[in-house]
C-alpha cells in the first residue's frame, strides 16, 4: 500500500467515526425531546387534585344590626319641693331599698309647730261647735252660730291636712323598690325646690331601645328574638325578645324605635350602656355554598362547576349572590341544589381541566388535615 493510499484510508475511518458520533448525539437529543414531550403530555393529562362541596338548601336568617341603649325598667331622680336643710340621710351609696322606705329627712320643725298650733285651734273650734250644738238642741241657740262654728272646724281640719302634706314633703321615700345611686349630699346642706337629691333605678329588668329602618316594619313583631353584646363584657351574648314597637316613625331618619326587655337579675347591666344588637328576622330557605368557592372576576362572581364523574371536568359558571354569613354565602342565580363546585384549588384549574376530588363537604377546620394526608400520599407515591 502506497503512502497516499494509507493516508486516504485513515481519513475515511476518521470520517466514519465522526458521522457515527454525530448520529448518536442526534438520536440522544431526539430521545430527550420525545421523552420531555411525553412527560409534558402526561402531566397535562393528569387530573388536578381539588376539594369540592355540594350546593345545599339551608335555613337562612337575615340579621339586622343596630346600636341600642339600655335603660332601667323604672328610673327616677328624687328632688326637693321646698327650701329646707337636710336633717337625716337613710341610705348608702348603691344600696337596695324597698318601696316606701324613707331616704332623706328635711328639717320640719317649723311645720311641726304649725301642725300643733292648728290642732290646738281645731280643739278650740270643736269645743265652740259642741256648745253651739247643745244650745241648738235646747232651742236656745241661733242656727247661724252653729253653722259658723261647723265651718270653722272644717277650715281647721283642712289646714291640718295641708300642714301634714307639707310635713310629708320633708321626708323623701322610695316610690318603688330599686337601687339608689351615689350620695352627693350631706346632712346640714340647704336644698331648694328642684335640687336633685338621689337617683333610684329598678335594675332587675333592663329596657333595650334601638332603631331599625321603617322598611322592616312588615317583619317586625313582639316576640322576635335578638342577641345583644356590649364592649363592657366581651365575648358574652345577651338574648331577649322584642317587647314593644314604637308608634311613630322618625320623619328624618325614617326609622322606628324598638324595645326589648333584658333580664338583669345579677345587676351587671347598667342604665346608659351601649349595646350592639343583632335582630333575627324570620327564617327562610336559600341555596348556600362555602364562601371559599367564590372566584371574583371583575364585578362578577364565578365558581368552578364540576361536571361528570369519569373523568370529572370543571367549567366556570357565573353566579349571583345574596347575603353573607360566616363561612357561607347565599346564591340566588346560577346554581341548583346538588351541584358540585370546587372550594379549594380554584386557582389551579382552568376551563375544561380534569379534576380529582380529594374529598367533599368538609368543614374549614378539617381542611388542614385533609391536605396533610394528601401530601403524605403524594410523597409515598413519589418514593415508590
Amino acid at each position: 500500500m502506497t503512502m497516499k493510499s494509507a493516508t486516504r484510508l485513515s481519513f475515511t475511518i476518521r470520517l466514519r467515526h465522526c458521522l457515527s458520533a454525530t448520529i448518536r448525539l442526534g438520536l440522544c437529543v431526539l430521545s430527550l425531546l420525545l421523552g420531555d414531550g411525553t412527560a409534558a403530555t402526561a402531566q397535562e393529562a393528569a387530573p388536578i387534585a381539588v376539594i369540592g362541596a355540594s350546593v345545599k338548601q339551608s335555613t337562612w336568617q337575615d340579621p339586622v344590626e343596630a346600636l341600642g341603649t339600655l335603660r332601667a325598667d323604672e328610673s327616677v331622680t328624687l328632688s326637693s319641693t321646698l327650701t329646707a336643710t337636710i336633717d337625716a340621710i337613710n341610705f348608702e351609696d348603691g344600696a337596695t331599698v324597698e318601696a316606701g322606705q324613707w331616704l332623706i329627712q328635711l328639717d320640719d320643725d317649723q311645720a311641726q309647730a304649725e301642725l300643733r298650733a292648728a290642732q290646738a285651734l281645731l280643739g278650740q273650734r270643736q269645743s265652740a261647735l259642741d256648745r253651739a250644738q247643745q244650745l241648738q238642741d235646747r232651742n236656745l241657740g241661733v242656727r247661724a252660730t252653729l253653722e259658723d262654728n261647723a265651718a270653722l272646724v272644717k277650715q281647721s281640719e283642712a289646714e291640718i291636712d295641708a300642714i301634714r302634706a307639707s310635713i310629708a314633703d320633708h321626708r323623701l321615700t322610695a316610690p318603688f323598690a330599686g337601687t339608689v345611686g351615689l350620695r352627693e349630699i350631706s346632712v346640714g346642706a340647704l336644698v331648694t325646690p328642684g335640687t336633685e337629691l338621689v337617683t333610684l333605678d329598678k335594675l332587675d329588668t333592663m329596657k333595650l331601645d334601638f332603631t331599625v329602618p321603617a322598611t322592616l316594619l312588615s317583619v317586625l313583631h313582639p316576640g322576635l328574638t335578638l342577641s345583644a353584646t356590649t364592649p363592657s363584657y366581651p365575648g358574652e351574648t345577651f338574648r331577649a325578645e322584642v317587647a314593644t314597637l314604637g308608634t311613630r316613625i322618625d320623619p328624618v331618619s325614617r326609622s322606628l324605635v324598638v324595645r326589648a326587655n333584658l333580664d338583669n337579675a345579677d345587676g351587671r347591666l347598667l342604665s346608659g350602656m351601649l349595646m350592639e344588637v343583632q335582630l333575627n328576622r324570620p327564617p327562610r330557605h336559600a341555596l348556600t355554598v362555602p364562601e371559599s368557592a367564590l372566584v371574583p372576576d371583575g364585578e362578577r362572581q364565578t365558581v368552578w362547576l364540576i361536571e361528570g364523574d369519569e373523568p370529572a371536568r370543571v367549567t366556570q359558571r357565573e353566579v349571583t349572590i345574596g347575603e353573607r354569613r360566616e363561612g357561607e354565602v347565599e346564591v340566588t342565580q346560577g346554581l341548583a341544589s346538588g351541584d358540585r363546585i370546587v372550594t379549594h384549588g380554584t386557582l389551579k384549574v382552568r376551563e375544561g381541566d380534569t379534576v380529582e376530588l380529594i374529598t367533599e363537604n368538609v368543614g374549614e377546620g378539617d381542611i388542614e388535615g385533609v391536605l396533610e394526608r394528601q401530601r403524605k400520599a403524594t410523597q409515598s407515591q413519589a418514593d415508590d
